[in-house]
């Protein structure tokens, strides 16, 4: 009898484990995110700590920013741009030098780095740490800077909103997808055009239609981004454009502090915040 009321002591015990577990992980609260599947680094500023987590399905930005932090690249560099409401970002490497006031954002390793874009396993959400990147018209494989890197605060959007976001972020997806795929036959359609065949040139748009359709696809949004969108935040309008390969898991309260200061006409700090130190404190 004694035993069988332990053995039923022992049972409840784990089912009360289990459930306290899922309840503080539904509830988990930002800045506060699941710390495993990835490689854990600290970025001691002026305002604070940072704890961020970067992801081991990025292999390539995981890789640079941890030789980054182990060669001490980090260490004195200011963050240079600062948006409240939208994302903090360092990784200049001119900053460290910086008179005040001088425009900064330019500098990196001299190298930069094949994009990982994974959309949408990886989000511009609350808390996203993604790489900096020269703009599509001189970039067009959307390649990372070589250490430019950005924290996501961003702002709440309503679901109608973000449905409207999403919308129209597609529809800007199959106007730049039909219009590569119109470069390539760009000798075919250039020789239709100046033989007047208008029946064959409706006929390729036709097929390139069908082709940019194939190949963007139907419009899929989770639920999990939809919600972080409208209840946490975020910057949903960089989705699927820029490499995001990490995410805060301690500290967003001193990511909060920076994006609070007062910034100049180039958004730059008044008062200089910099990375004091940055180290890898797990693998």
């Amino acid at each position: 009898m004694v035993k069988k009321k332990i053995n039923k002591l022992v049972v409840l015990l784990a089912l009360l484990a289990f459930f306290a577990n899922f309840v503080t992980a539904q509830n988990q609260e930002p800045g506060k995110m699941d710390k495993t599947d990835g490689v854990i680094v600290e970025l001691k500023t002026t305002l604070g700590d940072i704890i961020v987590k970067l992801y081991n399905d990025t292999p390539l930005h995981q890789a640079n920013f941890l030789k980054l932090v182990k060669d001490g690249y980090y260490d004195g560099m200011l963050f240079h741009r600062v948006i409240d409401q939208f994302m903090i970002q360092t990784g200049d490497p001119e900053s460290k030098t910086a008179s005040p006031g001088q425009s900064l954002g330019s500098g990196g390793p001299g190298y930069t780095i094949e994009a990982e874009i994974d959309y949408p396993k990886h989000y511009n959400k609350y808390g996203a740490l993604a790489a900096a990147r020269t703009g599509d018209q001189v970039n067009p494989e959307r390649r990372s800077s070589g250490s430019q890197f950005y924290i996501v605060t961003g702002r709440t959007v309503s679901e109608q909103q973000f449905e409207n976001m999403m919308m129209q972020k597609h529809q800007e997806e199959l106007g730049s997808t039909f219009r590569k795929l119109a470069m390539e036959h760009r000798d075919t359609i250039e020789a239709l055009q100046k033989s007047g065949n208008e029946a064959a040139l409706e006929e390729l748009r036709q097929q390139l239609i069908k082709e940019t359709e194939a190949k963007v696809g139907e419009q899929v949004i989770p639920e999990n981004i939809k919600s972080d969108y409208t209840t946490k935040g975020g910057a949903p309008h960089l989705d699927g454009a820029y490499t995001v390969f990490g995410e805060v898991v301690e500290g967003m309260d001193v990511v909060e502090k920076i994006q609070k200061v007062e910034t100049d006409s180039h958004d730059r700090p008044i008062e200089d915040v910099k990375i004091i130190s940055a180290k890898v404190l797990s693998n």
